[in-house]
């Protein structure tokens, strides 16, 4: 169980970084875009997310509601509350302290909270909410994606790492973004927008050694993880990462009425005597499967 956690705040980590860093670069132009969204001070959201990583089935609820922050920008701030799982656990007063802020302000870009006051099992859901949102962020910001059918392609590829240097020694992905607006219903004021995750030609993660450099898949390896086993041998993944997020929302002030998150990694796997991972033994495939469901409530 303890891998599948850390698994969970290594995906959703990384893709953060990401965002975080592209927001840099990518177009500045909101005024067209359908997808922004208009805040009411006060107004109070909550959201009931499911999960399965990898076999481990969790629901958890998030209550928020919309601020103001220190420069005057729109934020929701939640409240993460009743954890339940196909495991028995019980979120501690901290994690129940805790709260997120997050904003789809075009002048607020994603951040990751401090995860280090949460319980691990919390750490997954916290970033993959940051997910949905910084997705959204970025596509409000694009100003080709105003008509269904819309599409942009946004090159990024930039390595990013989830390593803490103990558990898990060497942890990275590269990603680039491909965008459609899939509908936009005028009836319903609803949109539909799809972001998806995937592997950029070039992949920049460091792949240390040969084996690791043979794609897994149909792509260049955009994947890596090696952790550190109780024996002190060293458990090397490699392969391709792709994510599949839609996202519904609503026209009349661009919140997020459902979305889900569709993860997988199809690696390689061997165990490895050496930190040259040159010492190792059978090549196994192992797949990692993450369906996440996010819901608007009353």
């Amino acid at each position: 169980m303890t891998v599948h956690l850390v698994r969970t705040c290594g995906i959703a980590t990384a893709v953060i970084f990401c965002l975080a860093a592209l927001h840099l670069s990518v177009a500045q132009e909101t005024a067209a875009s359908p997808l922004l969204r208009r805040y009411t001070e006060g107004e109070k959201l909550g959201y009931h997310m499911k999960g399965s990583n990898d076999g481990w089935n969790y629901e958890v609820q998030a209550n928020g509601v919309v601020k103001k922050d220190a420069k005057g920008h729109f934020v929701e701030e939640y409240a993460w509350s009743d954890f339940k799982s196909s495991a028995a656990m019980t979120m501690s007063p901290a994690s129940l302290n805790f709260r997120q802020t997050i904003s789809l302000d075009p002048a607020t870009p994603p951040l990751i909270p401090n995860l280090s006051v949460v319980q691990p099992f919390l750490i997954g859901p916290i970033t993959d909410m940051l997910t949905f949102y910084a997705d959204l962020w970025m596509a409000a910001k694009q100003s080709t994606l105003a008509h269904a059918g819309d599409h942009t392609y946004i090159k990024l590829g930039i390595p990013a790492s989830w390593a803490d240097g103990n558990y898990v020694i060497l942890g990275e992905d590269s990603v680039d973004f491909d965008l459609t607006l899939k509908d936009v219903n005028a009836t319903a004021q609803t949109a539909m927008l799809l972001a998806k995750h995937v592997p950029p030609a070039q992949p920049a993660v460091k792949l240390p050694c040969p084996w690791m450099q043979a794609p897994v898949a149909d792509t260049a390896n955009n994947w890596i993880d090696v952790k550190k086993n109780a024996a002190g041998k060293y458990v090397a993944e490699v392969g391709k990462e792709t994510f599949d997020v839609e996202i519904k929302l609503s026209l009349k002030d661009g919140k997020i009425l459902a979305a889900t998150l569709e993860n997988l990694v199809q690696a390689h796997l061997r165990e490895c005597s050496d930190a040259a991972y040159l010492d190792c033994g059978t090549a196994t495939d192992h797949q990692i499967r993450r369906h996440i469901e996010l819901n608007l409530v009353p």
